[in-house]
């Protein structure tokens, strides 16, 4: 009972003192969707056209069962994951990586808000409950990992920065680097439940919501 309190607590605490932090990194975010879904009023009529063949191809594909196995999306899913946090990870070990992290982060927004943009865009009510199966359910899980993996890096890079600049050498790195490092494993174990949606749950729903007449 202590130990939840006591976790609770530090919980608490974090959250007070990064708060501005993850305002800023979560505005970041929604900006990069509302940025992928302008850019989906921006294609051309052939750009939309040439998308849309495609997309009917894959959820063709989808219907018919003609997609790889839900093991094989697992570990492509779960690979991906795991590269985009490490190199998070890394990032945040340098002063240099500070601003690429912003930007992974901003282009992973955009990347939803095209998908879901494109989707409604394309085909109305049954695009948005497409976009709602196949991005809602493991983004549901791996987007607040990633701001909080994000967060964790820029505030590592900023006390090496703060570090180097205020010549702070008594301040041991080693306590903070540890524990930035283990809330990477945790990501990545929270990050292998988005990545079983992806592989096992997501695949059944698109194919049930294109069956829909």
């Amino acid at each position: 009972m202590n130990r939840s309190r006591r976790l609770k607590q530090m919980i608490s605490a974090h959250l007070s003192d990064q708060l501005s932090l993850y305002t800023f990194i979560a505005v970041l975010f929604l900006m990069g969707i509302v940025f992928g879904a302008v850019i989906v009023n921006s294609l051309s009529f052939t750009q939309k056209e040439d998308l849309a063949v495609y997309l009917s191809r894959f959820f063709g594909q989808v219907s018919d069962g003609q997609f790889a196995s839900s093991s094989e999306m697992f570990q492509q899913s779960l690979t991906h994951y795991a590269k985009y946090i490490g190199l998070m990870w890394l990032l945040g070990l340098t002063i240099i990586g500070l601003p690429i992290v912003l930007v992974m982060l901003f282009l992973k927004g955009i990347v939803v808000g095209f998908t879901v943009g494109f989707l409604v865009n394309q085909m109305s009510w049954k695009g948005f409950l497409l976009a709602f199966v196949s991005v809602f359910p493991q983004n549901i899980l791996a987007v607040p990992v990633m701001i909080v993996v994000a967060t964790a890096s820029l505030t590592f890079s900023l006390r090496l920065m703060k570090q180097l600049v205020m010549k702070r050498r008594s301040e041991p790195i080693f306590p903070p680097f540890m524990r930035f490092s283990a809330l990477i494993l945790c990501a990545l174990m929270i990050l292998c439940v988005a990545a079983w949606f992806e592989a096992y749950l997501s695949p059944g729903l698109i194919k049930a919501v294109i069956d829909i007449k």
